[in-house]
């Protein structure tokens, strides 16, 4: 009885090590966030969406969700668009992207809808550049970025669009480039983000913009990293690490926090859903997703964050669903 004892305790020591390294048990392909009964906030489903779809871009223009593009293999055509306007709770289907994109990234500045990189089809990484107009449900072809890259990050600073990271044709990138709408032109001349990365996840947080999490080496290290680029020194810092290291996850910012959700490592999806405060430097634990996913789409829309599409488990899975997250 004693050394059947120490022998399941030494399976339950390796199984714990291992499961920090990103292992899971054979057959566990999500991976479940540990139930906290203190974890606030609550979720609940959403219309799903008309197709099946991973490693999309969404964004939110005058209050609709548009969630475009999709990695080969999921139920939409290349480059599709769907929009959700909660006003009446459906999902319409409009003009579709012009590539077949997936992995890029998309953000809204002045009316319009822009869509940044990716990967065209299971190709190499796009420059491409795309604005849509919901008025005309058309899209027009803006100046390509100077790198082309997939699996980037977008965020909108000063009615600019700051394309940041990901995969090129060179390999893992920390690029920073900056685009004006005004002008359809790129400025190049940023410092680049230190750790060079991709499925990384980005905000903007009291004004500075944080990257966290991702992937180097093509899935190589998972990153629990979170780099702070300051547009008033144009300079990078270091920031509280994100407290579990992943990558294909997505961030937004909700009453003033920037919540981290989804992801993948190995062989595992999370359902982990991380929130960070800028003035406190700390990071809490949030409800966790109801269906773990990575390549999903996530914003912050009518006072909740609208997590869409993405794959349920590791590689080319798709989903259709709808989540919603609020607090009281």
């Amino acid at each position: 009885m004693v050394r059947t004892s120490r022998r399941a305790l030494v399976m339950a020591m390796v199984l714990v090590v291992l499961g920090g390294l990103g292992w899971s048990p054979p057959g566990q392909a999500a991976r479940q966030a540990a139930p906290l009964a203190h974890a606030p906030g609550s979720w609940t489903a959403g219309p799903n969406l008309g197709t099946k779809r991973t490693e999309v871009a969404a964004a939110v223009l005058d209050n609709v969700l548009y969630v475009v593009g999709q990695y080969p293999g999921g139920s939409g055509q290349p480059g599709t668009n769907e929009a959700f306007d909660p006003r009446d709770g459906r999902w319409t289907t409009r003009a579709p992207l012009p590539a077949d994109l997936n992995h890029a990234c998309a953000a809204a500045i002045g009316g319009r809808l822009y869509v940044a990189g990716g990967y065209l089809g299971t190709g190499p990484g796009a420059a491409a550049l795309f604005a849509y107009d919901p008025g005309a449900d058309a899209w027009t072809t803006r100046a390509p970025m100077p790198t082309p890259r997939g699996a980037l990050t977008c965020v909108v600073l000063d009615d600019r669009l700051y394309a940041i990271g990901g995969e090129g044709p060179g390999g893992d990138t920390g690029v920073v480039e900056v685009y004006d709408p005004a002008t359809d032109a790129w400025d190049a001349s940023l410092p680049p983000m230190p750790t060079a990365r991709n499925h990384i996840a980005g905000a903007v947080l009291d004004g500075r913009i944080h990257v966290v999490g991702g992937r180097a080496a093509r899935r190589g290290a998972l990153m629990q990293t979170h780099e702070v680029y300051d547009p008033a020194t144009r300079s990078w810092s270091e920031a509280p690490p994100l407290p579990t290291g992943r990558s294909g996850m997505m961030a937004t910012v909700y009453r003033g926090r920037m919540h981290v959700l989804g992801g993948e490592r190995g062989p595992a999806t999370f359902a982990e859903h991380e929130a960070f405060d800028h003035a406190s430097g700390t990071w809490a634990t949030m409800a966790p997703l109801p269906t773990p996913r990575h390549g999903l789409g996530v914003v912050t829309l009518n006072d909740a964050i609208y997590v869409a599409a993405g794959g349920p488990q590791p590689g080319a899975t798709v989903s259709d669903a709808l989540e919603i997250f609020s607090l009281p």
